[in-house]
C-alpha cells in the first residue's frame, strides 16, 4: 500500500485564523502553544480537509467571525491537492464545495474521505454517555472500513424518517408493509456490520489495553439489543414492528431497530461505568482509538489527531502510546512540548502557535 500523508495546509478565514500556513512531517507533529492560541482549531481544519465535517458543533461556526467564507487548501505528499471552500449563504446554511486535483465535487463521498482517528477530551463520555454517541462511534468506525455502509446508513435514516412521519398520521398497519420491508433489509446490514466490528475489537481490546494501561484486565464490548442478532434477525425485527404497531402509533416513533441499540464495555465482566476508574476509562478509550487506527491502516493511511491527551497520562502510558504511534502521521496538541517530545526518540516536528 503506497502511503500518502498531509504535507501542508493553508487556512483562510477559518476560526481564529485569518490566513495561516503550516507544513507537516509524515510522522509525529506536536502542535504547541498556550491555551486559546488556535491549536484545536488547526486539528479541526485537518479533520475538515480530510472528511468535510467538524466535530465541534455546527459547520457554520468554523467560518471566522465577521467573514462569510472560509477556505482550506491541503497538499498531500503524493502531489495530490484538495481545496475545501465554505460559504455562508444564510444564517443557518453553509455551502461547501470540494476540489480535488482541479476537479469539483459537490460533497465528500466515501472515496474522497481520508481516514482520520480523533481523540479529544469530550470522548471520555463515550463509555458513560448517551447511547446515541456509542451508536455513532460504531457506525462511523464500521463505515470507515466499508465505504458502502455510508449509503446504507443514509438510506436507513431516510426510511426511518418516512416511517415515523407516517406513524403520526395514524395510518393503518397495511400501509407500513413497504416501509417495514425496506427498513428491515437495511437494518440487517447495519447490525451485521456492527456485530462484525465488535467481534474484531474484542480480539484486540484486552491485549491493547494491557500494553497501554499496564494491567491484564479482561475487557469486552457487549452489543445490547432487544432482538438477538442471528440468521433470523430480519424476520424477528419484522415481527416486532408488527407487534409494536399500536405502541408506535401512540408514541409516533419506531421503537425497534438498530437506531435503538447500544453497547456496553465490560471491565472484568462488570459494566465499566460501575467498575473502572477515570484513569482506566481513559486507557480504555485510548485502546479503542489505537485499534481503530490499526484497523483503518489495512486499507488506507489514517491520520491520528490527539487533542490535549498526553497531559492527562502518566509517564508509563505516554511511553506506551508513543510506541504505538511511530508508524502513523500523528498530530498532538499540548501546552508543553517537553512533556510529549521526550517520548519520541526518532524525533518529532514542532509546530509552534501563538
Amino acid at each position: 500500500m503506497a502511503k500518502s500523508f498531509l504535507a501542508s495546509l493553508r487556512l483562510q478565514s477559518f476560526r481564529s485564523y485569518l490566513d495561516g500556513s503550516f507544513e507537516f512531517s509524515s510522522g509525529v507533529n506536536i502542535i504547541v502553544g498556550p491555551n486559546a492560541s488556535g491549536k484545536t482549531n488547526l486539528l479541526e481544519a485537518i479533520l475538515m480537509i480530510a472528511s468535510g465535517s467538524t466535530y465541534r458543533g455546527r459547520d457554520q461556526l468554523v467560518v471566522r467571525f465577521g467573514s462569510d467564507w472560509a477556505r482550506l487548501d491541503g497538499l498531500l505528499t503524493n502531489g495530490a491537492e484538495r481545496t475545501l471552500k465554505l460559504e455562508v449563504v444564510a444564517s443557518d446554511t453553509l455551502q461547501k464545495s470540494l476540489i480535488i486535483d482541479g476537479k469539483p465535487h459537490k460533497r465528500f463521498s466515501a472515496p474522497q474521505m481520508m481516514p482520520v482517528v480523533l481523540f479529544e477530551p469530550n470522548h471520555l463520555s463515550l463509555i458513560a454517555g448517551e447511547p446515541a454517541e456509542r451508536r455513532e462511534y460504531l457506525d462511523s468506525f464500521a463505515a470507515s472500513l466499508d465505504t458502502t455502509l455510508h449509503d446504507t446508513l443514509k438510506r436507513y435514516r431516510r426510511i426511518l424518517f418516512q416511517r415515523n412521519r407516517l406513524l403520526k398520521t395514524n395510518a393503518s398497519q397495511s400501509q407500513f408493509f413497504v416501509w417495514d420491508v425496506q427498513l428491515v433489509e437495511l437494518a440487517e446490514k447495519i447490525v451485521a456490520a456492527r456485530a462484525e466490528l465488535i467481534r474484531s475489537i474484542n480480539k484486540k481490546i484486552t491485549s491493547t489495553y494491557k500494553q497501554l494501561g499496564g494491567k491484564a484486565n479482561k475487557i469486552e464490548l457487549s452489543y445490547t439489543t432487544k432482538i438477538a442478532y442471528d440468521q433470523s434477525y430480519g424476520s424477528k425485527l419484522l415481527a416486532r414492528l408488527k407487534s409494536k404497531h399500536t405502541l408506535e402509533l401512540e408514541t409516533g416513533f419506531t421503537v425497534s431497530g438498530p437506531h435503538r441499540d447500544d453497547f456496553v464495555v465490560l471491565f472484568e465482566g462488570v459494566d465499566a461505568r460501575e467498575r473502572a476508574s477515570r484513569g482506566e476509562v481513559r486507557s480504555l478509550l485510548l485502546a479503542l482509538k489505537i485499534i481503530e487506527l490499526e484497523m483503518s491502516s489495512k486499507t488506507q493511511s489514517p491520520i491520528l489527531l490527539l487533542d490535549d491527551v498526553f497531559s492527562e497520562l502518566d509517564g508509563r502510558r505516554r511511553k506506551a502510546l508513543a510506541e504505538r504511534l511511530k508508524n502513523y502521521q500523528t498530530f498532538i496538541t499540548t501546552t508543553d512540548a517537553d512533556v510529549v517530545i521526550e517520548h519520541f526518540q526518532e524525533g518529532a516536528t514542532i509546530i509552534a502557535i501563538g
